[in-house]
C-alpha cells in the first residue's frame, strides 16, 4: 500500500503544480478517498478510519500528531506546517494514505481496495511494473 500512496501523492502533486504552482500539503489523496468511504461508511465510520491511520502515520511521522480531523472528516493542518519542508510534507502525505489504504484493505480486502483506488484515480498508473523497482533503491525515513 506504501507503493500506491506514493504514486498516487507523486500523481496529485503533479496535477496540482499545474493549477495551484505553491500550494502547501492538503492531504489529496485522503480527501479523495473520503467521498467514497463516507458513502460507504457513513462520516462517523470515516472519521474513525482515518482517526486511526493518523494515529499509525504519526508514529513515523511526528508532525502528524498535530494534525486534526475535523467534523467533516476533512484535515487540519498544523500552522507550523508551513516551517516544513515539500519533502517532509510528502513523507507525511504518504504516510497517512498508506496508512488509510492498509486499513482499507484489513477491512474490505486488497482487491476492493485497489479497486476503490482504481476508481478515484482511473488515469494515475497505479500498477506500472517499473514503478516499485524505482522506489526500492530509495528509503525514506
Amino acid at each position: 500500500m506504501r507503493a500506491i500512496a506514493k504514486r498516487l501523492t507523486r500523481y496529485e502533486s503533479a496535477e496540482n503544480k499545474l493549477s495551484e504552482p505553491n500550494a502547501p500539503g492538503r492531504f489529496i489523496v485522503c480527501e479523495k478517498l473520503s467521498h467514497p468511504l463516507i458513502a460507504l461508511s457513513g462520516i462517523n465510520g470515516f472519521r474513525s478510519l482515518l482517526s486511526r491511520a493518523l494515529a499509525l502515520a504519526a508514529g513515523e511521522v511526528h508532525w502528524l500528531r498535530a494534525v486534526q480531523i475535523k467534523l467533516d472528516g476533512s484535515l487540519e493542518c498544523p500552522t507550523d506546517m508551513a516551517d516544513l519542508n515539500q519533502q517532509e510534507i510528502t513523507n507525511g502525505e504518504v504516510a497517512l494514505a498508506a496508512e488509510l489504504l492498509g486499513l482499507l484493505a484489513t477491512f474490505i480486502g486488497e482487491p476492493l481496495t485497489l479497486s476503490l483506488v482504481r476508481e478515484v484515480w482511473p488515469p494515475a498508473p497505479i500498477e506500472d511494473p517499473d514503478f516499485n523497482k524505482k522506489d526500492s533503491t530509495k528509503q525514506t525515513t
